[in-house]
């Protein structure tokens, strides 16, 4: 009888689902249904301790984990509920991280093996959550070694070396595996600039005509032309002859679309595009992925795991992917075969690339119940997604080659003859329509309508935006995509690095700690070391390396080193930098310090005098009220604006960029709008003035 009682009481017991952020419950709770609990572990719950290393080094590199401060509460609403669950599901992201974070918490909520599965699903939808519970499996503890090795080695590298760097430079500075690597590629850029010496060459187009038809012809750029005088004589001597056409070559080509994004790649286009950050971008996915409210549909997961370095397309995906194609555009514009892409050589590929959840819920359709940010990036997501899935566009072409005398020049164009996946009208800065050429005979005569020769010089290499940085790293196999993000964070954060005109440049500070790991952790900061580095964390996973080997390979010399370091290293003063502030108490020149908000200016005689104010830097335009200086200032809740010098004595505000001169048309004053078409307008809404902004403006 008493078993009788406790097999009712277990079945009238709920199972457990426990996942990583809160977030996601209600989207669960709709897809699971009211025989499923569903709690949320909020991240992480057991760490290294953050007073001390952490790690046993004489004990074959042993961690020590407590319980996360202020994660007591939870574990104990956690146990209550596990208490009374009949099964426990550990549904924590899919990758290395999740793995890590399920294993936790099987130690620290003690877990019965037995009544305990590990679940992952790519998608928060009822057939990949569903699906993630039928093939429930044990912890997969390679992944949690992985994940181990990863997390004791940047533990060892920040907490041994980041002391050093408080010694020698200043407090509050830090080094890491990954950040190290990212500041030395902004400072070899640096030098590269500073180092560029430009060389002159000459371009030489001829604007020619076959009756009332103009088009332009170029003389190729492999035959260099270094100098005025070799232009000249190049130019005389086309002049002199008959434009006579040469060979006229006709075909087509295609034009494939991109594969959906990973996150590197969606890290890119976002800041593209948009000018978003990382991490804004990231947690802008984060919420698309956990779930949006819609209007008539409730919490729906719009997209899919967000974290991902794989372009792999589920079976399923794909096949409502091109019904929607062969619905809405026709079967010539869906492919008939799910496209393979190319990820990267070691993707962890059983994620997908990142996809909508749900292909019928095209952006504009939902748009009212996205936030503007959120929207922006969904559109983004769903229209690469489906173009992927869509048939290349096609062209026809035409190559010509043109005789003058001896000389040869060549014009090119092309018409679109099919329009393929470009019917989505997606964004792409390299698909530049080449003007159209005139139909053109072998042997025909071309009438000269003028001919130019124009100098240049050589560029240097761009300095790296936060896109390039990534897609940089992505390349040379450093970082995994959940790092890229925290990784460019923390350089700009502890003053490594600034940004200006979305470019970065590397500040006096980050110049010292570079030199300082270049020279004597000359490994940590090596490319190719830090990508081998990744490729055994990849062994790990796969198994064939056990995590303390590739400790145990790393530590000996690098402790080595940072004994030298220790020995042989000198002190670095960083010098603040000076204002044009006078401090009201003493008279000292204020100089600019940064604190934990931000830069603020400081007088340099603290103790002493301890005067210390907000630093506002100038945008460089003149007040339109005052004429005094605006400054770039923030409202309490962090939000940038406008306002100028003279305040309170000047009221004047802006959230906009103000722009120099008045509106030509009505006299009141303009503003900067826009993050990529960028326009002048004028404040006045009865006026409608506006002018773009070209490239040389900027």
């Amino acid at each position: 009888m008493a078993s009788k009682n406790a097999k009712s009481t277990s079945a009238k017991k709920k199972k457990l689902v426990i996942i990583e952020s809160p977030h996601k419950i209600k989207t669960l709770k709709k897809i699971l249904g009211p025989s499923y609990k569903i709690e949320a572990s909020v991240g992480h719950v057991r760490d290294m301790p953050k007073s001390e290393l952490g790690v046993d080094v004489e004990n074959n590199f042993e961690p020590k984990y407590i319980t996360i401060r202020g994660k007591g509460d939870i574990l104990a609403k956690l146990r209550k509920e596990v208490k009374d669950s009949s099964h426990v599901y550990l549904a924590t992201d899919p990758d290395r991280e999740g793995e890590a974070i399920s294993w936790h918490l099987t130690h620290a909520l003690k877990l019965d093996e037995k009544n305990t599965s590990r679940i992952t699903f790519n998608a928060i939808t009822k057939s990949s959550v569903l699906n993630g519970i039928k093939e429930a499996r044990p912890i997969d503890m390679a992944l949690v070694d992985a994940q181990q090795a990863r997390r004791v080695l940047d533990r060892i590298i920040g907490y041994k070396i980041s002391p050093l760097l408080w010694r020698k430079v200043k407090k509050g500075l830090s080094a890491g595996r990954v950040q190290s690597v990212a500041l030395r590629i902004i400072c070899d850029r640096e030098a590269e600039i500073e180092n560029f010496v430009p060389e002159e060459y000459w371009t030489i187009d001829a604007e020619l005509a076959q009756k009332n038809v103009n088009f332009s012809a170029r003389y190729p750029r492999e035959n260099k032309i270094s100098n005025e005088a070799d232009a000249n004589k190049i130019i005389n001597e086309a002049k002199v002859n008959d434009f006579i056409v040469a060979e006229v070559k006709k075909g087509t080509r295609t034009k494939k679309p991109l594969p959906p994004f990973t996150t590197s790649t969606l890290q890119q286009e976002a800041s593209k595009q948009f000018n978003f950050t990382s991490s804004k971008t990231m947690i802008i996915a984060q919420q698309l992925y956990e779930g949006i409210e819609i209007k008539g549909e409730g919490a729906i997961g719009l997209v899919s795991y967000i974290r991902t370095d794989s372009a792999r397309i589920s079976d399923e995906a794909f096949e409502e992917g091109k019904a929607y194609v062969t619905d809405n555009y026709g079967s010539s514009y869906a492919v008939s075969e799910k496209p393979e892409h190319k990820s990267r050589s070691r993707a962890q590929d059983a994620h997908e690339a990142i996809r909508p959840s749900y292909t019928r819920f095209r952006p504009d359709l939902i748009k009212e119940s996205l936030s503007k940010d959120q929207f922006k990036l969904y559109n983004l997501i769903w229209m690469r997604f489906m173009a992927s899935i869509m048939t290349p566009a096609v062209y026809d072409t035409v190559s010509v080659k043109i005789k003058s005398g001896e000389l040869i020049f060549r014009a090119s164009g092309s018409v679109m003859k099919f329009d393929g996946y470009k019917k989505l009208e997606l964004k792409e800065e390299d698909d530049k329509a080449e003007p159209p050429i005139p139909e053109l005979k072998e042997g025909e005569k071309l009438t000269l309508k003028q001919i130019i020769g124009e100098r240049h010089f050589t560029q240097p290499p761009p300095r790296y935006s936060e896109g390039m940085l990534i897609k940089t790293l992505e390349e040379i196999g450093v970082g995994r995509p959940s790092t890229y993000a925290p990784t460019i964070a923390t350089i700009t954060t502890r003053n490594y690095v600034s940004k200006e005109n979305k470019m970065f440049f590397p500040t006096e500070l980050g110049e010292i700690v570079n030199e300082i790991m270049t020279e004597n952790f000359d490994d940590i900061v090596d490319v190719d070391f830090t990508a081998k580095m990744e490729q055994d964390l990849d062994k790990v996973e796969d198994g064939e390396v056990a995590w303390r080997d590739v400790i145990g390979r790393f530590y000996p010399p690098f402790d080595t080193k940072l004994k030298e370091a220790e020995e042989n290293l000198g002190t670095f003063e960083i010098k603040d930098e000076e204002s044009d502030v006078d401090c009201e108490l003493c008279g000292r020149k204020m100089v600019i310090k940064l604190g934990k908000f931000g830069k603020f200016l400081a007088c340099p005689g603290f103790p002493e005098c301890r005067n210390a104010k907000p630093y506002f830097e100038e945008a460089g335009v003149s007040c339109p009220s005052c004429n005094g200086k605006v400054m770039i200032k923030k409202t309490k809740k962090g939000r940038k604006y406008y306002g100028c010098e003279n305040n309170p004595g000047c009221d004047f505000m802006s959230w906009n960029k103000p722009a120099e001169g008045k509106c030509p048309n009505c006299g009141s004053y303009l503003i900067e709008k826009g993050s990529r078409d960028r326009k002048i307008c004028c404040t006045n809404n009865e006026c409608g003035y506006f002018t773009e902004i070209s490239g040389d403006e900027e």
